[in-house]
């Protein structure tokens, strides 16, 4: 298994931009605001959207670049959420 450790260490160094998640901790005092920029940035119906942050926490973007995820924490705090981005290994 050395090899493959050395494969995905190889991996993020060429890729620097390693893919992030987003995910919804709290979705504040604003819950139909939060439901409509979901339903905006992510295209799922305004139900499942819904249904997403009654479930907390949830991943609400998966393996997107860091400037994504960056954009879409900024926004959802605008809002009053909480959410943290993780990177992916």
């Amino acid at each position: 298994m050395e090899g493959a450790d050395t494969v995905s260490e190889s991996f993020l160094l060429v890729c620097d931009d390693p893919p992030h998640t987003v995910v919804l901790t709290n979705s504040g005092p604003r819950s139909i605001e939060i439901v409509k920029l979901l339903h905006r940035r992510t295209g799922l119906s305004l139900w499942h959207c819904k249904s997403l942050i009654s479930e907390l926490p949830t991943s609400i973007l998966e393996n997107v670049p860091e400037g994504v995820a960056r954009a879409m924490l900024a926004e959802l705090r605008e809002v009053g959420a909480s959410a943290h981005a993780e990177a992916n290994q």
